[in-house]
């Protein structure tokens, strides 16, 4: 359906990335990647190599990891920070990218079941590093997707009708 396109998912941790994006590329009959999981499967859990590591050398194997994960037709979910890599923004622009914006209301419920380096304040953390990546987020966004307690279908079917694809 998709031919060679990539579609990258971005936006703040815990807004539904991977979950919508598995969806998403099970709707369209196309892989799907993560790049956190990617991640995990080749340095291990994200907070233990964040204090063992720190976050510059995390986002040094972001950056090879979302390269990789773009080179291909289908759906990518991005870590919440990835897009704060010039050199990722770059390589963005050759993919369709969604935007998974929020109003935050239906955070402190889904960022309480997981454990993120970032977030030692809980929700306050949350909405400083968003508020500071809103910008970002949006100008490298082609489609921007409100999903303030939206349902995952409903998240879905927005996507697919902002890139067209039910029209």
């Amino acid at each position: 359906m998709l031919g060679s396109q990539v579609i990258v998912l971005v936006g703040p941790m815990g807004v539904g990335k991977t979950t919508i994006g598995k969806k998403l590329a099970s709707s369209l009959g196309v892989p799907f990647r993560d790049t956190d999981a990617m991640f995990v499967a080749r340095y291990g859990d994200i907070p233990h190599y964040f204090a063992e590591h720190g976050e510059g050398a995390f986002r040094t194997h972001e950056e090879d990891i979302v390269a990789e994960a773009i080179a291909e037709p289908g759906v990518v979910a991005t870590g919440g920070g990835a897009v704060l890599s010039e050199v990722t923004r770059q390589r963005l622009v050759r993919s369709t990218v969604v935007y998974l914006s929020t109003d935050g209301t239906h955070m402190a419920k889904r960022l309480s079941q997981g454990s993120r380096p970032l977030l030692q304040n809980g929700l306050d953390d949350w909405k400083r590093i968003y508020d500071e990546r809103k910008a970002i987020y949006a100008s490298v966004a082609d489609i921007e997707i409100d999903c303030s307690g939206a349902p995952i279908k409903q998240s879905v079917q927005d996507i697919r009708t902002g890139l067209g694809l039910d029209e």
